[in-house]
């Protein structure tokens, strides 16, 4: 019996396959999202280090959860 974690593409159902393909898309629609944000605003209105920011974004899979971060948090107001 296979394990969830050893499954292939073609063992997941089209609904899984969806799913991923839409999360896939979201995380790097939102990665891209927050790397133009991050490129065009001053560094003055970053919290913490643009470099750190960018290289986080491109580095760090997080499921969205680091540019939400980023546009929530990372930013002053």
């Amino acid at each position: 019996m296979k394990r969830d974690l050893q499954r292939k593409w073609d063992d997941l159902s089209p609904t899984t396959r969806r799913a991923v393909t839409v999360l896939a898309l979201a995380d790097t629609a939102l990665k891209a999202v927050a790397l133009f944000d991050l490129a065009r605003r001053p560094a003055k209105e970053i919290k913490g280090s643009k470099r750190l920011w960018a290289a986080a974004l491109t580095m760090i899979n997080s499921v969205g959860l680091l540019p939400i971060g980023y546009l929530i948090f990372g930013r002053k107001r």
